[in-house]
């Protein structure tokens, strides 16, 4: 295949990124788009070998499956990539790449139940951070990220965001116009605002202004009283040059900096970089779920990259106890105040720290207990000697939330024994025979469609001891 050259051909099937394999005598192409069964035509943007990664052109057969995206910039930003398929086929999707990623990178062929979905399939987050930048003309904008790059896709609304996300957008934009405030450009460096980050906690707004350096956000205030009756206004000061969003200075420029809400019968509090799940719905069946599965009168709860602790308050409200352990200072501080306004400080612990230096301090506190561990941790998945910890820990049951398939395939391989450690690098261990070699066995799989629209799943699996 040569670049910038048009092709046509079947969609075999969906890859990992949502978009079509189409097979062809020259060679395999990527096609974001696509359903399966679908015959296209494509452009050809870049090539590597025999591997193309092309623009759809034109669907010639369409699926059953296809449906008209709702979004103008679909496929332009790098936020939605399903929104061309029927729900059904959405969901379906999902099941199917949770389970081909547990057997191609865990080594682990298992059952995966049908996806979990919830009441939104467009307007269900509840949260947004979008980048604020400058166009070619030098104009202000407020967008979302092109597919695999930084360039800034102009949005003034996102169809997965709730309605507020268009007035936070206009409201931004006629601040830093009115007051001659850049958007931050980052091949140059120069300009001031670098994000704007919005969160909703029940009738409540948590709003953020990422700049490059400490400005007056008054003006803007002013702006969003009209707007939003009852909010919060922080200023985050990152003047650094990678991918984090907030830096380490805050100031509080309007009310209080946190909200109370209250979930699945818990009341909590978060602030501006507290964790938690963005779609509502969804994250109440989840945490139900993993309730169920954990919790009984003797139990000890240990809650891995706990968050802002809602999660390990239902565990410590249906356990005997429960310890969470997260490494925001923040999100630990809210995680305390949730214990207490629960009334649950006698048998609630939160640790400020890194997993992996505070998870054998726990283990150590409870042995000899009957503990349940739940992890959810982050995208890169859990370190090496967490996973070691834990599977050596004796726990009864273990359960993993994980919104990467690809690491939880590598971290549930290890806990399964289908995997093993070679030095550096993680192998099929061939004396692996199922249910029977590792010290932890699969009991269930269940995805959650946390991200509808997307190519993104939320993972459950419990796991329980081998005998």
């Amino acid at each position: 295949m040569n670049k910038n050259e048009s092709y046509h051909g079947v969609v075999a099937y969906l890859g990992s990124e949502g978009e079509g394999v189409i097979n062809l005598t020259e060679g395999r192409a990527f096609v974001p788009g696509c359903i399966p069964g679908e015959e296209v035509s494509f452009t050809a943007l870049k090539v590597r070998g025999d591997v193309a990664y092309g623009k759809l052109n034109e669907v010639i057969t369409p699926s059953p499956d296809r449906v008209t995206p709702p979004c103008p910039v679909f496929l332009k930003c790098g936020g939605c990539q399903l929104q061309h398929m029927s729900y059904p086929a959405q969901l379906k999707f999902k099941g199917q790449l949770v389970q081909n990623c547990l057997k191609k990178l865990g080594n682990l062929d298992v059952e995966v139940n049908q996806t979990v979905c919830g009441g939104s399939q467009y307007g269900y987050r509840n949260k947004l951070a979008l980048p604020v930048g400058v166009d070619g003309s030098g104009n202000n904008i407020v967008g979302v990220y092109a597919p695999r790059s930084h360039r800034i896709v102009p949005v003034n609304n996102c169809a997965l965001q709730r309605e507020w996300c268009a007035l936070l957008i206009d409201s931004l934009l006629k601040y830093m116009n009115a007051c001659g405030v850049k958007g931050y450009d980052e091949e140059t460096k120069k300009g001031v605002v670098r994000h704007i980050v919005g969160r909703q906690v029940g009738q409540n707004f948590i709003f953020t202004v990422v700049a490059a350096e400490k400005i007056d956000l008054s003006p803007l205030a002013e702006i969003l009283d009209k707007n939003f009756p009852s909010y919060t206004l922080w200023l985050n000061v990152n003047g650094g040059t990678g991918n984090a969003i907030f830096g380490k200075e805050w100031h509080i420029c309007r009310g209080q900096g946190t909200f109370m809400g209250e979930d699945c019968g818990i009341k909590f509090t978060a602030g501006a970089n507290t964790f938690l799940q963005v779609n509502d719905d969804v994250r109440s069946l989840l945490y139900r779920a993993v309730q169920a599965e954990v919790c009984s009168p003797n139990a000890v709860a240990i809650d891995l990259y706990s968050g802002g602790g809602m999660l390990t308050a239902m565990l410590a409200g249906g356990c005997a106890a429960a310890y969470g352990i997260e490494i925001v200072p923040e999100a630990v501080r809210c995680a305390d105040e949730l214990a207490r306004l629960n009334g649950l400080s006698h048998k609630m612990k939160n640790l400020c720290g890194a997993v992996e230096d505070k998870i054998g301090e726990v283990l150590a506190q409870t042995r000899g207990k009957q503990r349940v561990i739940v992890c959810d941790p982050p995208r890169k998945g859990m370190e090496r000697s967490v996973v070691r910890e834990i599977a050596n820990s004796g726990a009864e049951k273990v359960v993993l939330i994980s919104c990467n398939p690809a690491t939880l395939a590598r971290d549930l391989g290890l806990l399964c024994g289908s995997l093993v450690e070679d030095g550096a690098q993680i192998i099929k261990n061939p004396a692996y025979i199922p249910r029977s070699t590792g010290p932890y066995i699969i009991t269930s799989v269940t995805p959650f469609d946390m991200f509808p629209q997307t190519k993104h799943v939320e993972t459950l699996v419990c796991l329980r001891r081998a005998k």
